[in-house]
């Protein structure tokens, strides 16, 4: 949203006002360094485990992901915060670096105890 002190967008409405604010200030260019910014939030969601908060990172970029490993791993140890990351490719650039490459995870059997 442009405040780095008090980074969160409220609902859809604020996530699209802070993009189009965002279009107005921000140049895109190279490299595409992902695992900062996933680390980044990874740290304000492991601020909030209480089930109170939950983070949604949406990355939106014209770029091919330049630190793909670090991009990985930054995942891998997000996976189990409250927090969702989603990767928007748009422009000219070749976007068909999978990050989670390989067979998908296998399926959870999510049951109820009675």
């Amino acid at each position: 949203n442009g405040d780095a002190a008090n980074p969160a967008c409220r609902g859809i409405e604020g996530v699209l006002e802070a993009y189009h604010r965002s279009l107005r200030s921000v140049q895109l260019y190279g490299p595409t360094n992902f695992a900062p910014v996933v680390n980044h939030v990874a740290r304000s969601a492991a601020a909030v485990l209480d089930g109170s908060q939950y983070f949604v990172l949406l990355i939106i970029t014209d770029g091919v992901i330049s630190d793909m490993a670090q991009t990985k791993e930054a995942i891998v140890n997000a996976a189990k915060l409250p927090m969702s990351i989603i990767i928007v490719g748009v422009g000219q650039a070749e976007f068909d670096g999978k990050i989670g490459g390989g067979p998908p995870p296998p399926k959870k059997k999510i049951g109820v105890k009675g």
